[in-house]
């Protein structure tokens, strides 16, 4: 059984995983210049936590034509898990700066 586990910043993941500072609105996966949205087979998730030296950031997701979902603020140090699927795209948003650690599984 494949098992995820958090650690230090500098080993965050136990898997591969990237890193992006956010500032304003940015896309942790896909883009808002698609204009159909992606199927897959099977869904992927992509897990998202927030750094613990962050700030809160507002997680949402958008699906074509231009629909937003914002699924809700994560604090720092807060993770959450976004089944990615029939979407255009997973965004954060936030109004100072943070960290956020992703990894899709």
């Amino acid at each position: 059984m494949d098992v995820l586990k958090l650690g230090e910043p500098n080993n965050f993941w136990n898997a591969p995983a990237y890193t992006v500072n956010v500032r304003g609105l940015w896309y942790l996966w896909g883009s808002d210049g698609l204009t159909k949205n992606l199927h897959f087979e099977k869904a992927f998730i992509l897990h998202i936590a927030n750094d613990l030296a962050g700030e809160p950031v507002m997680i949402g997701t958008r699906a074509a034509p231009g629909n937003n979902t914002d699924l809700g603020l994560i604090q720092p140090g807060q993770c959450l898990s976004v089944s990615v699927n029939d979407i255009i795209g997973v965004y954060v948003e936030c109004t100072s700066d943070s960290v956020v650690h992703c990894l899709i599984y």
